[in-house]
């Protein structure tokens, strides 16, 4: 695949079916995420349209198929959170080694930015010793991307009869200031020039 062809455009809940066939060998194959069971398209579609409200989700589209796709939600519930967000990706296997990865996230920090988002946090299952299941891959990734460990949870993730570990790696994209301006939700974001 050529990824001077691929476009980065704002989901839309009508992706729903697409987007959750790229996650879908996630949760069935991996431990990439910790979901047992795959949601329903409807269910997806209501996922999709939560996180439309405050936050970017991103497609990495091509001659009309979504082979990535990379967005952000609240870190935690509590107003003094909200310069920080959890971050996630997934792309379709046949997408991986393309620069995919990193044309989404650098997107999505863009956007997250012009919101005024300080702290971009990943959540990732970290396999003690890696298996056919799960690879140190995703830690990798965000190395390379700039995001730092910030924290290990041991065995708190249990899945295909083993227990996995979880990280917390950080990157800082913004000034840290006493008198912080409060974030622009997405759907208020002037968009020209981020995607």
């Amino acid at each position: 695949m050529d990824i001077k062809n691929f476009t980065i455009r704002v989901a839309t809940p009508e992706d729903a079916e697409k987007i959750l066939k790229i996650y879908a060998p996630y949760v069935e194959n991996t431990v990439i995420t910790f979901e047992y069971e795959v949601p329903s398209v409807d269910e997806f579609r209501k996922r999709i349209e939560n996180t439309l409200k405050k936050y970017p989700y991103l497609v990495c589209e091509c001659d009309g198929n979504i082979y990535g796709y990379a967005y952000t939600g609240a870190f935690k519930g509590r107003a003094a959170y909200d310069w920080a967000v959890e971050t996630t990706i997934y792309l379709s296997e046949e997408a991986k080694g393309n620069g995919i990865g990193r044309k989404l996230y650098e997107a999505l920090e863009r956007v997250s930015k012009a919101q005024g988002i300080l702290n971009m946090n990943a959540c990732i299952g970290y396999p003690e010793v890696e298996d056919e299941y799960l690879t140190r891959n995703s830690a990798q990734f965000h190395e390379h991307l700039g995001y730092k460990l910030v924290g290990e949870f041991h065995k708190c993730g249990y899945k295909f009869s083993r227990w996995y570990n979880m990280i917390w790696m950080e990157k800082m994209i913004g000034d840290h200031l006493d008198d912080q301006p409060q974030i622009i939700p997405f759907p208020e974001l002037e968009l020209t020039g981020l995607i």
